[in-house]
């Protein structure tokens, strides 16, 4: 593989896997511009590596035959499996008992697999999978934003003045034809807080917005904080 090929593909890595950091970095992830470059370099450096290898074989074998067998995509393979350990660290569970990271793992999974096809020499495919990837997430998040307002499932994380206000919450939920599913006890978000706070699951009637639930919830005085998780 001559000289200026590698280069291209390389260059062309740190410029796909930059732009989906770059993204991802405007909304502070965890892994962010410096990172998606270097997993999508380091991808497509393994492919390329793969690929030299194969030729390698052939002419030290002296059977072209070997170039066929041989299986270019064993590198390739070891780089989606280890993939995974960098993804977990982007992963998350906060206090809210909220995962958090689960769109930088996959995006980043998403890049090594683009930085992959760019170091075979796929390019079409790789370029397309670039954009799709930071349509995904610059662009959809919207989109899922729009979807989960108008679903009846929501979590609210609320603080209260004491363990029996949470008898009038469930009251007045109640009064509202709200369903609860699931009650949890947390430590309050505020480490200067001393009240107790839960997090409720509940499934709202039809045609039922999430502003009209909160507001109502936050009417009640004993109600220190309420968010909608």
């Amino acid at each position: 593989m001559a000289f200026w090929e590698v280069l291209v593909r390389l260059l062309v890595a740190t410029f796909c896997g930059g732009a989906i950091g770059i993204e991802r970095g405007k909304k502070n992830r965890p892994a962010g511009f410096r990172t998606y470059i270097l997993v999508c370099v380091g991808a497509s450096l393994t492919m390329i590596l793969s690929a030299y290898m194969a030729q390698m074989d052939a002419i030290w074998r002296g059977v072209a035959e070997t170039l066929v067998r041989s299986d270019v995509s064993r590198f390739g393979a070891q780089v989606i499996n280890g993939i995974g350990f960098l993804g977990a660290g982007t992963i998350i569970i906060t206090g809210n008992q909220q995962v958090k990271g689960m769109t930088t793992a996959a995006g980043l999974w998403a890049s090594a697999c683009m930085g992959l096809a760019i170091g075979a020499g796929f390019y079409i495919g790789a370029l397309v999978g670039c954009v799709l990837i930071i349509a995904t997430t610059a662009l959809f998040s919207k989109l899922e934003a729009l979807i989960l307002s108008r679903s009846r499932n929501i979590n609210l994380y609320v603080e209260f003045e004491n363990t029996d206000d949470l008898t009038k919450i469930m009251e007045l939920l109640r009064e509202k034809s709200v369903r609860i599913y699931d009650v949890e006890f947390i430590k309050a978000k505020h480490s200067d807080s001393n009240c107790p706070a839960a997090v409720l699951s509940l499934q709202l009637p039809k045609k039922t917005s999430h502003a009209v639930t909160v507001t109502a919830l936050a009417a009640i005085e004993t109600i220190r904080t309420i968010e909608e998780l």
